[in-house]
């Protein structure tokens, strides 16, 4: 099943399904065999098990031209899936991609990182749209997209075992976790962690259930590559599945270690990171999968030349995330934005 939030001019948006090849989409508050389902993604959560099916045969009905004042979908027209979220943890399932930082700076990666996840607290009231900007007051903080994959719980008991853990999985979307790389250093010295360097990220036009990619959702993991095209140029392919030293189910586990996870907790992946065999990874222009962030690039940069020379975003740059099933067709929708100037409100 798909689902996506429309833009309704409320806060959280108008819960829609979609089918599956993304070109139509019905909202869930129209009557359906008598039956009015869930008005927005958080509800639906809050009520999984019992509007499920009800969403499900909408999605089949959808599907086979059987929905009346069904409509075309369109990505610009969402927001992301969750438009605010009780909760949005970020880890950093891929070790390669913490090696690779560490491994900049001269610094020795601890051990613990390879069986402990690392994971963060993020801001979750004020999500952005999947093709909307990345508004900012400067260029010059160090702007960088970081393409990711992520999962939406239904309700997590604290210290959840891993099978409690995966069978809490209820959606999949992708991410891009825009980050403030100038203003990360300055923050981390100060022993408390991210804030100001971790702005609003953006989700996925439409989320889906695990079922949905079969044989692709193994082992708590999305066996897949996630497209990323930077300035309208391919810029890294790495697959989801390959080095994720830690799956879904264990970064839940770890989220719920100390407390429980509401219905509709969002837990990203980290930055998707393939080694490729090498120290670092490889360059799409030198035959490799590339990267998911500017600052991977960077790194290797530093390692190799002692310091970087490729720029973070600015102004009218560009990102597209995408992921694409066997057959070529989009899964999630792309999240395809422009970073630009913010105006102030008044």
């Amino acid at each position: 099943m798909k689902l996506a939030t429309k833009k309704n001019g409320t806060r959280d948006g108008l819960l829609m399904v979609v089918s599956k090849d993304l070109k139509q989409c019905v909202a869930t508050t129209d009557i359906f065999h008598g039956l009015h389902l869930a008005p927005t993604m958080q509800v639906a959560m809050d009520n999984w098990d019992r509007v499920y099916s009800q969403l499900q045969e909408l999605y089949i009905g959808l599907n086979h031209g059987q929905v009346a004042g069904s409509e075309p979908f369109t990505a610009q027209f969402c927001e992301s899936p969750l438009p605010r979220a009780y909760q949005w943890a970020d880890g950093s399932a891929y070790v390669n991609h913490v090696e690779l930082v560490r491994k900049a700076r001269g610094a020795e990666m601890p051990e613990s990182f390879w069986v402990d996840p690392l994971m963060y607290q993020g801001g979750s009231d004020a999500f952005i749209g999947p093709c909307d900007n990345i508004e900012f007051a400067s260029d010059e903080w160090g702007i960088d997209f970081e393409g990711e994959v992520a999962i939406v719980t239904g309700d997590v008991p604290m210290g959840a075992s891993v099978a409690q853990a995966q069978d809490s999985i209820r959606l999949l979307m992708l991410v891009n976790d825009v980050s403030l790389r100038g203003l990360i250093p300055a923050e981390l010295a100060k022993g408390f962690g991210f804030f100001q360097s971790k702005p609003s990220s953006a989700f996925s036009p439409v989320a889906v259930t695990p079922d949905e990619l079969g044989e692709k959702w193994q082992d708590s993991k999305l066996h897949l590559p996630l497209v990323s095209t930077y300035n309208g140029a391919a810029f890294g392919c790495p697959n989801a599945a390959v080095d994720m030293t830690f799956n879904f189910a264990e970064l839940v586990v770890h989220a719920a270690k100390t407390r429980p996870l509401s219905a509709g907790s969002i837990i990203g992946s980290g930055t998707v990171s393939n080694k490729q065999g090498t120290d670092h990874g490889t360059s799409i222009a030198e035959g490799g999968v590339g990267y998911s962030c500017i600052a991977e690039v960077r790194m290797i940069e530093t390692i190799r030349d002692g310091k970087p020379s490729t720029q973070f975003m600015s102004f009218g740059d560009t990102i597209r995330l995408e992921m694409f099933d066997e057959q070529g067709d989009s899964i999630f929708g792309a999240i395809d934005q422009q970073v630009s100037q913010y105006q102030e409100q008044r």
